[in-house]
């Protein structure tokens, strides 16, 4: 019998000869399992959005029975009290109901970013946080036991102790009371304090005597015993050896103290390629020059010029119409960086009258978050460190002419202000942009003084970077710091971008005369991305930039073995090696005994 033979086409991955599992909207290309996960991981790729073959075609291949009426399933989805429904179900019918697809379309866009997340960080930290983990687990183990004998040596000391004085109080104090006849004493006294308060009652306290209640209550304070109840407990008392001190100590010796999540510093996960590595550029339409940029997200940026202030994404068009009207634009903020962006994601700039104001994500509510309180001083440029919270602000005073750093906590209270290097002399002269580095050090570059001046977080003075060895004057202007402690900074007498360390050495021209774009003037790093924004004086060109990858040993480490359904541990002594160097500044517990 001839068996029939028909074509048929199955769906491979755009990068290997896998299945196809997911598919990237972004590229677009089919991706299997595997490839998927190098995908979200890598840098050039870790903000596209892959999703499911399912999700591609509108497929939801698992029907949930509903739990009040097993033969049918969830076909409806009540918004108000976010409960699945069939068509069966009568509780929800007069709340607002939608399709379970749609419902599910949308809440997979609400937790977009959450679900991003967890595919590109938190399984990417898995493979380093795991060894120290397993090793955790034995040192805990040991550390445990070795306590619990301690803590069973002290409650056995404590029994004793208990036990003692309990035999000490039967045997020794309690057995020598007459109870009995204490009691009976203690009755007849109180008789005959009753008796005599019944007297002066009746002596003072009589309609004929004018004043006979104020001298009844003067008679009783002066002249009446006072009573007193006491229990005689002279012989009751604790032992020069057992006291409450020795107590308090002995249950309070052994503390345990939390450090907080387990944390993999950035130097164990990313490390400088080669060189920077263009990735994308934008032509903007609503400015002239940019003199500034916030990232927002990968796909987001502000932009200002001195006068106008956008909101775009990588198209370059605004996807607002002038939703900032009351930007500063005095001539001396001409180039400052006058606007910052929040872990919310609110634009935060410093307003026509100087004051330093707060816009919602969504555009609509704009607040006053510091306003202006001192007319000797002006804000010239803001910066939110995302890794304190806190709100850095640069303040210039005309006359006399001085800069000062001031620092805002989260609730807009003044927390702290640098003015004054060792030597009690002004630290800037005329800074453009600040920013803070992940030490804690507040980094500032200041046009005037030619200088990049960096004070450590207490305010002191650490170093003021002059420009590389035998090169120009430095001109500096937009500023930065990167995930692995660098700082950046434009310098307008080389048109390049400089690299130094977070000590102030000089290392690298991260970029010099780029080819796409005029001279860089203005920088923001995206953290999430660890991509480079930068934005040019002359033109309207924004570029973005790479030059920050994952460490070799994560980006393909656990590659699963099919033969023996087994992971490749081939790099397991290194990422200890990692784990152990971090988990030094950073312990999980930390046992006192």
């Amino acid at each position: 019998m001839e068996t029939a033979s028909f074509p048929y086409k199955i769906h491979q991955c755009s990068k290997c000869p896998g299945d196809t599992a997911y598919y990237c909207e972004s590229c677009p290309c089919d991706l299997c399992p595997q490839c998927k996960e190098n995908h979200v991981k890598d840098l050039k790729t870790i903000d596209h959005d892959v999703v499911s073959q399912h999700n591609k075609i509108n497929y939801i291949p698992t029907q949930e029975v509903c739990v009040r009426h097993p033969s049918h399933v969830y076909t409806k989805y009540y918004e108000p009290c976010q409960v699945l429904a069939c068509n069966n179900c009568q509780t929800h019918r007069k709340y607002k109901k939608i399709d379970v697809q749609t419902a599910y379309k949308t809440k997979r866009q609400q937790h977009r970013g959450t679900i991003h997340t967890i595919r590109s960080e938190a399984l990417f930290y898995r493979p380093v946080l795991l060894p120290g983990i397993k090793t955790d687990f034995k040192t805990c183990r040991t550390e445990f036991s070795r306590f619990q004998s301690e803590m069973l040596t002290k409650a056995q000391t404590l029994k004793n102790f208990i036990n003692f004085v309990t035999y000490d109080l039967l045997h020794n104090v309690f057995c020598d009371f007459d109870f009995k006849h204490r009691c009976l004493k203690q009755t007849i006294e109180m008789g005959r304090h009753i008796v005599s308060l019944q007297e002066y009652e009746l002596r003072y306290v009589q309609p004929e005597f004018t004043f006979s209640a104020l001298q009844f209550l003067s008679f009783t304070k002066t002249a009446l015993p006072q009573i007193h109840i006491t229990l005689h407990t002279s012989q009751l008392s604790m032992t020069e050896s057992f006291n409450k001190e020795d107590v308090m100590e002995s249950l309070s010796a052994i503390q345990i103290t939390e450090r907080g999540n387990r944390r993999v510093g950035n130097q164990c996960l990313l490390k400088l390629t080669s060189g920077a590595e263009f990735h994308q550029s934008l032509t903007l339409t609503d400015v002239d020059h940019c003199y500034h940029i916030s990232c927002v997200t990968s796909d987001r940026v502000w932009v200002s010029d001195g006068n106008n202030l956008i909101l775009t994404d990588t198209t370059g068009v605004p996807l607002e119409p002038q939703p900032v009207k009351d930007l500063c634009s005095d001539d001396i903020f001409t180039g400052n960086g006058l606007h910052t962006v929040n872990s919310e994601n609110e634009l935060i700039y410093i307003n026509r009258n100087y004051d330093i104001n707060k816009l919602s994500m969504d555009m609509k509510t704009t607040t006053t978050f510091i306003e202006r309180t001192d007319s000797t001083w002006v804000p010239l440029c803001v910066y939110w460190s995302p890794s304190s919270g806190d709100l850095l602000v640069m303040m210039l005073r005309r006359l006399p002419w001085g800069c000062k750093v001031t620092r805002y906590n989260q609730s807009g209270q003044l927390a702290q202000t640098i003015q004054h290097d060792n030597t009690e002399l002004g630290l800037y002269r005329v800074p453009h942009h600040i920013t803070e580095n992940n030490n804690g050090d507040v980094v500032v570059s200041d046009f005037e003084f030619g200088a990049v001046v960096v004070t450590e977080r207490g305010g002191r003075h650490r170093f003021s970077y002059t420009g590389p060895p035998s090169g120009p004057v430095l001109l500096p202007c937009g500023i930065c710091t990167d995930a692995l402690s660098h700082i950046l900074v434009c310098d307008g007498t080389t048109k390049t971008v400089q690299m130094l360390d977070k000590d102030g050495q000089f290392l690298s021209h991260l970029l010099s005369e780029p080819q796409e774009m005029g001279p860089p003037w203005s920088l923001s790093y995206d953290v999430n991305t660890h991509r480079l924004w930068v934005g040019s004086w002359w033109d309207k060109k924004v570029c973005v930039y790479r030059y920050i990858t994952r460490q070799d040993a994560l980006t393909g480490a656990l590659v699963y073995r099919e033969s023996r359904g087994q992971h490749d541990k081939g790099y397991s002594g290194v990422l200890q090696d990692w784990y152990t160097v971090d988990r030094e500044r950073h312990p999980v517990l930390v046992w006192k005994p």
